[in-house]
């Protein structure tokens, strides 16, 4: 990763920040994103005191406009932008029937749209140079239901669909597309899940690998779909869940 410049989005905590170590572990620079100007300048201090390269951009995916202008922003400060990794998600919990449509439709317009809108920017840019690697969190949801996920479904479903599309036009020109797919991560985000012992119990028992999964577990699969060695692997949507979708 020597010399590569990566945008991972939600960085600041989780997946995001995992992938973004990962990435700079391995000689990336890596700009680190989130909403909150506070947190994204507290992650690059610790990173930079851990001799990691490590720079800030805050801004709100959810908003297209700041969006484009931070990928702008990037490439004239930092140089080319070579890896996107948009990581940043929303949720909302809530029974079909009782799903407000504006709940729906916020959760499309961030999971889907907004992510839509950042990575194609990004990808005029990477045609142009012949080269780029765009990465998408998408879920599991995607693959196998959940109750009370019918609008995050919805979105990665759609997500993982348009990963395929895209690799049709974009791999000509040099430029991969995949999706990440997380089963059950032990993050902040999940912890009132892993905290309780009924599902705790439920899930490493219907885990073959008998565990949570960890954001490194992710990081992994990030580093690898972003480096040169998988230029050859583009409009795919990797599962890491410890075989979790792979049996009854």
């Amino acid at each position: 990763m020597k010399g590569r410049l990566a945008l991972v989005t939600g960085s600041t905590r989780g997946i995001g920040l995992a992938a973004a170590e990962t990435l700079a572990r391995q000689g990336a620079t890596v700009v680190i994103n989130g909403r909150e100007p506070e947190a994204v300048h507290s992650t690059v201090a610790e990173g930079q005191r851990s001799g990691l390269d490590f720079r800030p951009m805050s801004f709100d995916v959810g908003d297209t406009t700041a969006s484009v202008q931070a990928v702008d922003q990037i490439e004239q400060e930092l140089g080319p932008l070579d890896i996107l990794f948009a990581n940043a998600g929303i949720q909302h919990r809530e029974a079909l029937l009782e799903f407000e449509l504006s709940d729906f439709q916020r959760v499309i317009a961030f999971n889907l749209t907004a992510q839509w809108a950042l990575a194609q920017h990004a990808a005029r840019a990477m045609v142009t140079r012949g080269r780029g690697r765009i990465l998408f969190t998408g879920s599991i949801t995607a693959v196998l239901g959940r109750e009370r996920l019918s609008a995050y479904t919805a979105a990665k479903g759609a997500l993982h669909a348009m990963v395929r599309q895209w690799s049709t036009e974009l791999a000509p020109a040099g430029v991969t597309i995949n999706t990440i797919a997380p089963g059950y991560i032990r993050t902040e985000l999940t912890k009132a899940l892993w905290t309780d012992p009924s599902f705790d119990e439920w899930l490493q028992k219907r885990t073959p690998a008998g565990r949570w999964g960890l954001p490194q577990d992710l990081a992994a699969a990030v580093a690898f779909l972003a480096s040169d060695e998988a230029g050859f692997i583009t409009g795919q949507t990797l599962v890491v869940d410890g075989g979790l979708s792979s049996t009854m």
